[in-house]
């Protein structure tokens, strides 16, 4: 059925549809939308039989899930920014046990200082936790991705985090296909636990595992992500027999073939990269892009078979590893070091900064011509960095950086005028 309809409300239909037999929720901007909305549709009977829980943090939504799914129920949550970073030991407690959670990550910055815009510093603090991550470009992408979510999780026994930007997914609305119950069930089977807490049947869970088998078991996981690189195409083969859509995979080409350029990203920025690049085209330049849907497990192979052609890679993302560069640039080095290609590391949207056509003109041109630095920090303003680092040279009790650089760009100057 289409609908006009916000991004979060359109993820908590999809949920519903997955019919979660326990949803545990702790409300956080930008994801608060989609838990009060499945909230009120187990309120209402919309989604039955299924338990609400609504705890009091993200250590304890995180934490119940792992509760519920230890003891065979579908369980759900959702998080954003400093809520994961609250649940971290309940991430890698659900990754380590192997327990098919699904949690929706509406990505927004990490303070301090305190941002509550996008960009992907939070599913990147866990993208060593052991989950599966998968990032979406649209809302109908993430309707389609959480359905196949719920389905790799169960059969592999293994934790997904769906990703998506938060406010430019999660609060903007857009047409959205929204599959209907029926359909959704022929896809997604009943859940049937690998392993359940059984009263008749005890067993330990998350025991503790010493020097002599704990190689094993981390290795182990990190088999089942290997598998997740055959499982992901597959099922996202399966749902577009199903539902006709192209939605899921380890990654997408947009008319990067035989290109001499290719720029990498994830997420929904590659929707104003497409239209840049067309241009691009036009204007006569060998250039297309590339979007990578699984971050965890990395794509390696798929990825490496994608570039061989090209002689450049610029790979634009919105985190930044502090002393060291861009992550996904260094997975993407990594994926293609024995090619003969140039990667350029280009970190931008940080604390949601606006990604204007203009501007990724500017710098793809940049790319193109190799005259990107080894490390590029998108439209960041170089001037106002340079001043607070002559003030800290000159001032002992020099302050807040953070509060020195709101200052020297007009932000506090023209709030006071208000």
């Amino acid at each position: 059925m289409l609908k006009q309809i916000e991004g979060s409300h359109a993820v908590a239909e999809a949920v519903a549809l997955c019919r979660p037999e326990v949803i545990s929720a702790y409300p956080i901007t930008p994801q608060t939308h989609i838990v009060e909305d499945l909230g009120l549709m187990v309120k209402s009977g919309k989604i039955s039989p299924c338990e609400f829980l609504l705890v009091e943090s993200e250590f304890g939504a995180l934490s119940a899930c792992i509760g519920s799914s230890a003891a065979g129920a579908r369980s759900y949550t959702a998080t954003s920014s400093q809520g994961i970073l609250f649940m971290m030991e309940a991430v890698y407690n659900a990754s380590g046990m192997g327990l098919p959670i699904v949690m929706t990550v509406g990505n927004r910055a990490i303070g301090a200082p305190i941002n509550i815009w996008n960009d992907w510093s939070d599913s990147m603090s866990a993208r060593d936790a052991g989950w599966l991550q998968l990032f979406v470009e649209s809302n109908q992408q993430a309707v389609d991705v959480h359905i196949q979510a719920f389905k790799l999780a169960e059969q592999l026994s293994m934790p997904v985090m769906v990703c998506m930007d938060g406010f430019i997914l999660t609060h903007s609305y857009s047409q959205v296909d929204i599959p209907e119950q029926a359909t959704v069930d022929r896809y997604l089977p009943p859940f049937q636990p690998r392993q359940v807490l059984d009263p008749a049947a005890p067993l330990s869970m998350g025991a503790m595992v010493g020097p002599e088998a704990f190689t094993e078991v981390r290795y182990f996981a990190h088999h089942k992500q290997r598998e997740a690189l055959t499982l992901i195409p597959q099922l996202a083969q399966e749902f577009q027999a199903l539902m006709g859509r192209d939605s899921g995979g380890l990654l997408k080409c947009f008319d990067c073939e035989e290109k001499e350029t290719v720029v990498v990203t994830m997420g929904s920025v590659i929707g104003t990269m497409l239209e840049v690049l067309s241009d691009m085209r036009a204007d006569g330049y060998s250039i297309g892009a590339l979007t990578l849907r699984s971050f965890r497990p990395f794509p390696i192979e798929a990825l490496h078979d994608a570039l061989s052609g090209a002689k450049r890679v610029i790979v634009f993302e919105k985190s930044l590893a502090v002393g060291m560069g861009g992550i996904l640039a260094n997975d993407v080095r990594m994926a293609t070091r024995d090619l003969d290609l140039k990667v350029h590391s280009v970190i931008g949207g940080l604390g949601g900064r606006p990604i204007t056509r203009k501007n990724l003109r500017r710098m793809f041109e940049k790319g193109v011509n190799d005259t990107l630095n080894n490390i590029h920090f998108h439209d960041m303003h170089m001037d106002v960095v340079n001043r607070e680092l002559e003030r800290a040279k000159a001032r002992r009790r020099s302050g807040s950086p953070a509060e020195n650089i709101l200052s020297d760009v007009g932000v506090v100057a023209a709030a006071k005028t208000i």
